[in-house]
């Protein structure tokens, strides 16, 4: 109940309380009355009839629910453009030094400087402005068709109505000169009053349908934001599919519910001749929303090279300006670099010559044999790999290529015979001059022979066995190095039969007689390598 806050009550006045509260409820008791005389509903709750402790409030009351807070005076009006309050005759003490009137200084005047002002001449003193000021509330400051004059949009109406008028006059004319046409082409002339007939009963119906609005009918086209011709819709028309239901599948392209839209193409694998709707990003990469596309990845790109003044939000004219500039001075460069590279190169696409057949068409009078697998028998020559280098390159006077000759370990030129890389060629010349310098050495070699043998012939020649010749009979050995490599020999050759014994299990006879091995010894003497260094 709307009860004031009291202190503390007892467990009967408490009792009896809800005992009130219920005949109340139930219709036994009357109504608890307010401040004002107006009763009170018993089956508000608690929470909302009984007032805050801060009210201090007596009586029980329903005030504190209600609107406590009074607005202030909002108006609707809006101000009286043009209107016009007194007019002086003479100039007044800090009026407007250039027309007059009070309600502005000079600064802010918004006619015409005149060459001598109104303080100066008296004369053409302009009516002061009408000055209001209006308490407006947060929908009236914010309303943006406030103060808008609703007689103004009838001229709005009337333009369209004109346009309508002469786009019917102009298809009216397209089928009067279409029936004229006909007309003179045709001789029969029950046909010509037939059709002209039918062009009346068609006027007809055009008057009927301007009369009643609901009986036009237009067709639908389907276009990119959803509507029909002459009107502009984000929706689509209900006849229209939704495009979350042109394919069910679950793995199909995703729908956001939120921003309506389906990036992906919801059917790729059916016909594009028969299919209305792609996805968004058919219309986000394709047409002018490309070109925006471009533009402000352009004006950002110049954003981060350190011009800040191009801002695609605040000046767009200005980055589309540039953007332009731009892509003039992009196709510029481009030419005189293919201009340039032609120049170099030429051109062969704009040759005046004429091309031959043979390349023209691709064949040739060339006969190639094959076998019944494609495989080629005769006919086509196997093509010579190319090198990554420079090939049949001839450089100072050569006339064979460098490695073209091969002589004592080294490459050289085979014209010349040179085998110093890069040298000059001498051709002939040069061949005979190595012949004769060659036949020089040897001649001087085999006279220096000569005479180093004439001056060793008194002396003693040490004598010397190399491995291979023949052993001389005077030939001396030294007894104790001969022993020491016998010893070694016996060893290795003991390591060997012992090798041979586990190896192969040969049973082994060790009685050899003394004679045997002296005479194996002396045969192993000119085989070995340890004896080779005792010979002398």
């Amino acid at each position: 109940m709307a009860t004031a806050s009291v202190g503390f009550k007892s467990r009967e006045e408490h009792r009896k309380k809800q005992e009130l509260e219920e005949a109340r409820k139930a219709g036994l008791a009357p109504a608890e009355i307010d401040e004002e005389g107006k009763e009170i509903n018993p089956h508000i709750p608690q929470y909302m009839s009984s007032a805050p402790w801060y009210l201090n409030a007596d009586k029980p009351s329903l005030k504190h629910q209600r609107k406590w807070k009074v607005d202030p005076n909002y108006t609707k009006s809006w101000y009286d453009r043009g209107a016009k309050t007194f007019k002086a005759d003479k100039y007044r003490k800090g009026a407007c030094e250039n027309c007059g009137a009070m309600t502005h200084k000079t600064k802010l005047c918004t006619e015409r400087p005149r060459k001598m002002g109104a303080k100066w001449t008296n004369k053409n003193i302009a009516p002061d402005e009408k000055i209001e000021t209006f308490d407006l509330d947060y929908d009236g400051k914010r309303d943006r068709w406030n103060g808008y004059d609703t007689a103004k949009y009838s001229v709005v109406i009337k333009r369209y109505e004109a346009r309508d008028e002469a786009r019917r006059n102009f298809l009216k004319e397209q089928q009067l000169k279409k029936l004229d046409k006909k007309r003179n082409k045709k001789s029969d002339e029950e046909e010509s009053s037939d059709e002209e007939e039918a062009l009346k009963l068609d006027e007809a119906k055009a008057d009927e349908s301007k009369q009643m609005d609901f009986a036009k009918v237009e067709k639908r086209v389907r276009t990119t934001g959803g509507g029909s011709t002459g009107t502009v819709r984000n929706l689509r028309i209900r006849e229209d599919t939704a495009k979350y239901l042109l394919n069910l599948d679950v793995n199909s392209a995703y729908y956001d519910p939120k921003t309506r839209s389906m990036r992906e193409d919801p059917l790729p694998n059916a016909d594009p001749n028969e299919k209305f709707y792609a996805g968004d990003n058919q219309y986000r990469m394709s047409g002018e929303a490309l070109e925006f596309k471009k533009l402000n990845i352009h004006a950002l790109q110049l954003s981060e090279k350190g011009q800040e003044e191009v801002n695609m939000q605040a000046a767009p004219s200005q980055a589309e300006l540039l953007f332009k500039k731009y892509k003039e001075a992009k196709e510029k460069l481009k030419k005189q670099i293919q201009e340039t590279i032609t120049e170099k190169y030429g051109n062969a696409a704009a040759s005046v010559e004429d091309i031959p057949k043979e390349l023209l068409f691709g064949q040739s009078e060339r006969e190639i044999e094959y076998d019944r697998c494609g495989r080629v028998i005769k006919g086509m020559e196997v093509p010579v790999p190319k090198s990554k280098y420079e090939e049949d390159v001839y450089l100072n006077n050569h006339t064979s290529v460098w490695g073209s000759w091969w002589k004592d370990q080294q490459w050289g030129y085979r014209c010349c015979q040179q085998t110093v890389k890069n040298s000059y060629c001498t051709g002939v010349a040069g061949i005979d001059a190595a012949e004769e310098a060659a036949g020089l050495m040897r001649t001087n070699i085999e006279r220096h022979a000569t005479a180093s043998n004439d001056r060793s012939g008194l002396v003693e020649e040490k004598r010397f066995v190399t491995w291979g010749s023949d052993t001389p009979e005077d030939l001396v050995l030294d007894r104790e190095k001969l022993d020491e490599a016998l010893k070694k020999e016996d060893e290795r050759k003991r390591e060997e039969k012992d090798e041979r014994k586990r190896k192969y299990n040969v049973q082994w006879n060790d009685q050899v007689t003394p004679e045997e091995m002296e005479a194996y010894r002396m045969k192993r003497m000119h085989e070995d390598d340890p004896m080779k260094n005792l010979l002398h």
